[in-house]
């Protein structure tokens, strides 16, 4: 009987991106965070700019026609107030910060993001507005904002990035190459693990994806599924108390995900204060630190010519 070779193409292997092969976490090699720390937990920051009446935004309220006063002064506030509560609430705790900045704020408002670099937080570059797209770049204007975000924010802070998370976290075929290859060690576009995963690379070698959430993260929360200040809180305390214990077996990392449009705002970041005086209070057991010495301490654990081993494992 011959047989029908029509639907072979239907039932082929899907397509891949070819960065990473599939790993179950449980099947991995073991390995300890600083001081024998089994949890790592660090706050992401977002603080982003926005361009008036054209462009993206995230749409916090009813949105007709540009200029769409109500959503940009709402996320205006962020700047200007909430960000400025929010870090009076780390200090007062005393907990590092990953600053994932655009670097339009440079423009906007300079004093805020030196506030932040004068605690000795790592900024991690965001593009330059999140009123565009990352994706929809070619490759030539692609790799020209990962440089330029590069540069001018060691131009203004002294402090060369190495991390990167895309404006929407939008990317192209190409865009872990384009990191790689100008000089970033990680991104965190990908939230695909709860430990840092080697991409591969065109050229050779790899870029860390350091784990960040879309769960524990303000944003799809408090905006998509319609939560709120207190029920974000409790979920960053479930999401600590259940990594702390899973911990046990495998070293992890939890991040939390915070914009100050919407946690700044003075009742959330009630809420917020309480989810993370529970943190504190466990702070003995835990790593509190940033992406950057996430991917610092895989580089001690995981040179580059381990990582076939670990694809392996």
């Amino acid at each position: 009987m011959k047989r029908d070779t029509t639907m072979d193409s239907a039932f082929a292997p899907l397509s891949h991106h070819g960065r990473f092969p599939y790993s179950a976490i449980t099947q991995r090699r073991d390995f300890h965070w600083p001081e024998g720390k089994r949890l790592a937990v660090y706050i992401g920051f977002n603080v982003e700019h926005f361009a008036f009446g054209e462009g993206l935004g995230a749409k916090l309220g009813a949105a007709f026609n540009e200029p769409d006063v109500l959503n940009y002064s709402w996320r205006e506030y962020g700047n200007r107030v909430g960000a400025w509560r929010c870090l009076e609430l780390f200090d007062q705790l005393e907990m590092p910060t990953g600053l994932i900045a655009n670097t339009a704020l440079y423009d906007h408002c300079p004093d805020l993001l030196r506030a932040f670099q004068c605690r000795g937080d790592e900024i991690i570059a965001h593009g330059h507005s999140n009123a565009y797209h990352q994706g929809t770049l070619n490759e030539e204007q692609e790799a020209a904002l990962l440089l330029h975000c590069r540069q001018r924010i060691e131009k203004e802070s002294g402090q060369l990035p190495t991390g990167w998370l895309s404006p929407w976290i939008g990317e192209s075929h190409l865009t872990p190459d384009l990191l790689k290859e100008t000089g970033y060690r990680y991104t965190l576009n990908w939230s695909h693990d709860d430990q840092p995963v080697p991409m591969r690379t065109r050229n050779g070698g790899h870029l860390w994806a350091v784990p960040y959430p879309q769960e524990v993260n303000d944003i799809p929360m408090i905006i998509a599924r319609k939560l709120d200040g207190s029920p974000f809180a409790q979920m960053i305390i479930d999401q600590f108390d259940e990594m702390l214990r899973q911990s046990d077996q495998q070293p992890l990392v939890m991040g939390i995900a915070l914009h100050p449009y919407l946690v700044g705002q003075p009742y959330r970041l009630r809420h917020l204060r309480r989810a993370l005086e529970h943190i504190q209070r466990h702070r003995e057991a835990i790593w509190m630190t940033t992406p950057g010495r996430i991917c610092d301490h895989m580089d001690t654990i995981m040179p580059p010519d381990q990582e076939r081993d670990q694809e392996r494992e």
